[in-house]
């Protein structure tokens, strides 16, 4: 057998290996060196949590899934530019939260454009329908009323409330003081109380 050859097939016998128990900093420097079966293993090991973070800002939308799916496309272009500092789950949340609140901010945008063309009785219709779809449905009332947030507050409930993430950790994540969190989160926390009261009423 050739050399060049030989060189060749123990590249891909060591690109197909099983990574499901290689070690996280071992696949990054594997998806540095081009190895796509390491990228593909950290987005296994990801694409959940990382979808109930943008779904939870989101909703179940297909603007979540594009949000998704570009989390990762992110993490891969700027691979060389992650040090270490955070476990690759808590930089891929990282990523998430912020092209979450971006795509938030693009559809309220979008519907201030769209509002004048609408009419009082279709926005009503819409209002009022879509809580009652969910009136039994414990995980669609707390993605409703999410989305009543505004994006920033919105994003600290889900780094706080759903994900676990310390004050310090979420300040740290949105670029924001500790005392902002805290604030944002009370004001967040008494809007939901008042929104599920209202879901659960219908």
């Amino acid at each position: 057998m050739k050399p060049q050859l030989a060189q060749h097939r123990n590249r891909i016998a060591g690109d197909t290996q099983d990574l499901s128990l290689v070690e996280e900093n071992v696949l990054v420097q594997q998806i540095r060196n081009g190895n796509d079966y390491a990228m593909q293993e950290l987005v296994s090991r990801n694409r959940q949590a990382v979808a109930r973070v943008v779904k939870a800002m989101l909703g179940d939308t297909p603007e979540a899934e594009d949000v998704g799916q570009e989390t990762f496309i992110r993490f891969w272009s700027k691979i060389d530019t992650y040090r270490y500092e955070a476990k690759v789950s808590t930089y891929l949340t990282r990523i998430a939260i912020n092209l979450a609140i971006n795509e938030s901010r693009k559809q309220k945008r979008r519907l201030a454009l769209e509002k004048p063309f609408e009419t009082n009785q279709k926005s009503t219709s819409i209002a009022l329908s879509q809580p009652s779809q969910h009136a039994k449905d414990e995980v669609a009332h707390l993605h409703e009323a999410l989305s009543q947030l505004d994006e920033d507050q919105r994003a600290v409930v889900v780094m706080r409330m759903l994900q676990g993430y310390s004050t310090k950790d979420t300040a740290h994540f949105l670029g924001i003081p500790q005392g902002t969190v805290l604030s944002r989160l009370s004001r967040a926390l008494g809007k939901l109380k008042i929104i599920l009261e209202k879901l659960d009423s219908v």
